[in-house]
């Protein structure tokens, strides 16, 4: 039996929650064609958007790149939050020092000091989406065209 179903506001403030304390989430990109790719990354939240680093030749590199599309998930199956979001890309010394640093000490990985040659991607939420069970489905859009809903 399912607890009941979070109002919106608290949906949220957990959503919010997860984006300052969680590290990893799973990254999906398709290639210009339509190939899925899936992979975990690490991620920092400023309150706006998620930083993820990747290696720029990489499927998901290459597939950030030429899409500027992503949906990430945070979470498991039944408590997660669906994050669709626009993709701008930096190269690896296009990021100030202290964004990166705060990279860093978050996700304990420096892409910076790597002899492959990796890429920032900074993804801007346009849509978010967050439930736990049925019954919380019919309310789970949260964030729509880049714009809280609650």
């Amino acid at each position: 039996m399912s607890a009941e179903p979070r109002p919106r506001a608290q949906r949220r403030r957990d959503t919010e929650h997860r984006l300052t304390h969680d590290v990893d989430a799973w990254v999906a990109t398709a290639s210009a064609d339509g190939a899925p790719y899936l992979v975990p990354l690490s991620f920092d939240w400023d309150g706006e958007a998620l930083l993820v680093a990747t290696p720029a030749g990489s499927l998901t590199g290459r597939n950030l790149a030429d899409t500027r599309t992503t949906r990430l998930a945070l979470g498991h199956t039944r408590d997660v939050i669906m994050i669709e979001g626009e993709v701008e890309v930096l190269e690896i010394d296009g990021l100030p020092q202290q964004q990166g640093d705060r990279f860093v000490a978050r996700t304990g990985f420096d892409p910076r000091a790597l002899a492959t040659p990796y890429r920032w991607f900074r993804i801007t939420p346009r849509r978010i989406q967050a439930w736990r069970e049925e019954n919380e489905l019919r309310d789970r859009e949260l964030m729509r065209d880049g714009r809280w809903l609650v």
